[in-house]
């Protein structure tokens, strides 16, 4: 499962938390302009945008997870199991495998809006990376510096690109139907609630907070969604670079999953493997790990965006504790 968010405070912050059970050996990859990306069913791309995000490389192909570009378009693929439907090869149509599906978009469009005019003639189609990498159930956030967001579904239905106006992206179930399921929080607030349940008699408060009194709390997808929603809604803007990357990690860690609450098998948990986020108008790519709270950055223009070779930053994993004394 997972949780993907676009945060703004001046600038635009674009991210994830990764929650599985296992962890693939994810490092930072900045893919420069003229690395050559290959397509299985459509031509390749020899020079592009670059972009940074997290991925696993195998064979010498990036497979990202989440990253962004340079011109500040961001997007992440999440887990959609059961919905998620990838179809047969099709004359006529941009034939692309959703483990394409990052790089294609990325190495192409600057902004929401080229997004949706690339994918109108989209279709993501049933292609494994290969015979030990399946093809995971997969539906993305994308995301820009403008704060436009939409959420792309392909289901049995089809291709589903929907706007997405509270920038926050789960798992199941459908998209629509995670914004029907907020009206059932709508009247969740930080304020105070107004007692209009006996209004002549006086209740005695408490706590503080019971304006959130009814705010979902579980591991799962739908639950999280609410909770994420409702936090990125009132999350505070900072005064500088380093309160706006803090507050955005507040939100994330808001629906983190801890070791030991979600058991996906015996004795088998998934968990908040690491949380991510890129300023899209300045190219800095901050992470944490579950083992290290530290946030790490990995600076997009600081590296070659001429090159022809990928360039690797292995994720920082060991905690980091300042002793005061």
């Amino acid at each position: 499962m997972c949780t993907s968010i676009l945060y703004t405070a001046g600038d635009h912050y674009f991210g994830r938390n990764l929650d599985l059970e296992i962890s693939f050996g994810q490092e930072v990859v900045v893919t420069p302009r003229d690395y050559r990306f290959d397509f299985r069913k459509m031509p390749a791309l020899n020079h592009h945008y670059a972009i940074i995000g997290m991925a696993l490389v195998k064979n010498g192909y990036p497979l990202y997870f989440d990253g962004a570009n340079e011109e500040g378009l961001g997007m992440a693929g999440l887990n959609f199991d059961g919905p998620a439907h990838f179809f047969a090869v099709e004359a006529g149509k941009d034939n692309v495998s959703p483990f394409e599906f990052i790089p294609y978009v990325l190495g192409q469009c600057k902004n929401v809006a080229e997004a949706k005019e690339l994918m109108k003639n989209l279709n993501l189609v049933n292609i494994n990376f290969s015979d030990q990498l399946q093809l995971s159930p997969l539906h993305w956030l994308i995301a820009d510096r403008s704060g436009a967001s939409i959420t792309v579904e392909s289901t049995a239905t089809g291709l589903h690109v929907y706007d997405n106006p509270v920038n926050v992206l789960t798992n199941n179930p459908e998209f629509p139907q995670q914004m029907t399921n907020l009206a059932n929080y709508q009247s969740v607030s930080p304020a105070e609630p107004t007692n209009t349940l006996t209004p002549q008699v006086k209740l005695n408060t408490y706590s503080r907070g019971i304006g959130s009194h009814m705010l979902p709390g579980g591991m799962d997808s739908e639950s999280r969604f609410v909770k994420e929603v409702f936090t990125l809604q009132h999350a505070p803007a900072g005064q500088d670079e380093v309160e706006n990357v803090t507050n955005y990690f507040h939100c994330l860690h808001a629906v983190e999953q801890q070791k030991g609450l979600d058991e996906v098998a015996p004795g088998q948990f998934e968990y908040t493997i690491y949380s991510d986020g890129i300023n899209l108008s300045t190219g800095t790519f901050y992470y944490t790990t579950y083992d290290n709270n530290q946030i790490n950055a990995v600076q997009l223009h600081h590296v070659n965006l001429n090159s022809q070779e990928l360039a690797l930053f292995p994720i920082i994993n060991q905690q980091s504790i300042k002793e005061q004394n």
